[in-house]
């Protein structure tokens, strides 16, 4: 069977998915749009909204024959609540607050596109923190500004060094792309022409 090379195209301003994206050795394009609707029909589960997202995401984008087009969406799940990006510096304490001494879900939606196949998934990661004060997370908020990240933290940031128990799942998805099955589905796609 011939497998044929594909064009990565992130569709995402992300660094840190561009980042573990580009430990996978392909070239890599990047083609983010800014103004794409993110809602969601609230009959959705929780867990079923980052594939959701992602779907929708990649419903906005043009796919050449030789592209795989990469769209990604992660989430927040503590509670059956889902925590998205905070708006500001007391929704950023008051997520981490809730975090706080418990275990939650990270969920990401991944959908992989090509110009005749589409493909997606939601990968799932149980993260424990430990009990925050009120101090270490206003040193976070203050210093490392998590506004960019869902649930208000980045597990590759001090946060993640000082709070994090224990991760079940991959600690790829935690960061924002779960970046082993994508492999799988990117090898998947290549080798179905």
């Amino acid at each position: 069977m011939n497998k044929k090379e594909y064009q990565l195209v992130l569709a995402s301003n992300s660094p840190r998915r561009k980042e573990l994206l580009s430990g996978l050795n392909k070239s890599i394009t990047i083609r983010a749009k800014n103004d794409i609707d993110e809602s969601y029909p609230s009959t959705l589960s929780a867990l079923d909204v980052p594939e959701y997202l992602s779907k929708k995401k990649a419903s906005n984008y043009e796919v050449a024959d030789d592209e795989i087009l990469i769209t990604a969406d992660t989430l927040v799940i503590v509670d059956n609540t889902i925590l998205g990006k905070p708006k500001d510096e007391k929704e950023a304490f008051d997520m981490l607050r809730l975090l706080s001494n418990k275990t939650h879900t990270v969920a990401t939606g991944v959908c992989l596109k090509t110009s005749h196949k589409s493909i997606s998934f939601t990968d799932v990661t149980e993260v424990c923190f430990k009990e925050l004060s009120d101090e270490e997370i206003n040193y976070y908020v203050s210093q490392f500004k998590p506004f960019d990240k869902a649930g208000s933290y980045g597990i590759q940031e001090w946060i993640g060094y000082i709070g994090i128990t224990s991760i079940k799942g991959s600690y790829f998805n935690v960061m924002g792309l779960p970046v082993h099955r994508v492999y799988e589905k990117i090898q998947e796609l290549e080798g179905n022409d």
